[in-house]
């Protein structure tokens, strides 16, 4: 026993109707779709040619300007730079005038003002100490160290100054020869050093030559250490081998108690002068020129 459906002509044509409307609207719906994505990918196209044009555009470089409008430029700052400063009051620049001390007492103008300069005393004097000047070669300044030596050294009969000068002589033509310098090491200067230790160290009870000469070879191994122009020096020409304690002993006793005068000797000019002027009194007084 089967079942019939029937299906009345307006049913069907209401549903056939309802169809066609449903696809036009999905064909508007697809219309809409395109429509607006045609019209972002337009969008999108524009901006990307407007950023192109613009990252194209550069700036041009100003033209240099002509020499001409430049000496004109000028000209103009110059002349507006000269009325600023006519427009300016002139005010006088104090300057200082210095007090000139006379016997009466004076008016004195100093920044347009007026003092009155007291009278000074006459053994006041604005002039100032008059500079001492010392000349002495390098042989005058041996002689003289010599002289000392031996008037130090009084019971030593047969020492005379040139011996002491021999002794001195002898180790710096020495070092030159072996290469342990360049230059000589007897200056004026080195001289007045050596004389300042030979002047604390050599006592005037040594009776014997050999003595004097080690303590005088003692005295030019700190010189040469500490005034030469190398960095060290050897001990053979300064020191014998009989005598290696004594040499030793002798110069850590000079370092310990001369220390602060080689320094002050470089350092102050005024304490060379006195050694150096010391050290030129001691030419024996017999001797009228010492040069010769």
């Amino acid at each position: 026993m089967g079942t019939v459906l029937s299906i009345s002509p307006a049913t069907k044509k209401a549903s056939i109707m309802d169809a066609e409307v449903a696809g036009e609207g999905v064909k508007n719906d697809k219309s809409i779709k395109k429509h607006s994505m045609f019209v972002s990918l337009s969008w999108k196209k524009l901006v990307a040619n407007s950023a192109k044009k613009s990252a194209k555009k550069v700036t041009p470089n100003p033209l240099p300007a002509p020499a001409s409008q430049v000496a004109q430029l000028n000209s103009e700052n110059t002349r507006k730079t000269h009325q600023t400063e006519e427009k300016k009051p002139k005010v006088p620049i104090p300057v200082p005038v210095p007090t000139v001390p006379t016997q009466n007492n004076e008016a004195a103008v100093q920044n347009g003002k007026t003092s009155t300069v007291q009278k000074q005393s006459s053994n006041q004097s604005l002039v100032s100490p008059r500079r001492i000047v010392i000349q002495a070669s390098t042989g005058e300044l041996l002689r003289c160290l010599g002289d000392f030596m031996c008037r130090r050294c009084f019971k030593l009969k047969e020492l005379n100054s040139g011996e002491v000068i021999l002794w001195f002589r002898n180790i710096d033509r020495t070092l030159l020869l072996q290469g342990w310098q360049d230059q000589g090491f007897i200056t004026p200067a080195n001289v007045v050093f050596v004389y300042l230790l030979c002047e604390d160290t050599v006592e005037d009870s040594i009776d014997n030559p050999a003595e004097l000469q080690g303590t005088f070879q003692t005295c030019l191994y700190l010189a040469y250490s500490y005034m030469g122009n190398e960095i060290s020096y050897p001990l053979k020409p300064f020191m014998n081998d009989s005598n290696k304690d004594v040499f030793w002993e002798t110069s850590l006793r000079i370092i310990n108690r001369m220390s602060a005068k080689m320094l002050q000797l470089n350092a102050d000019p005024h304490f060379f002068t006195e050694v150096f002027q010391d050290l030129k009194n001691q030419r024996d007084s017999s001797e009228s020129n010492l040069d010769r």
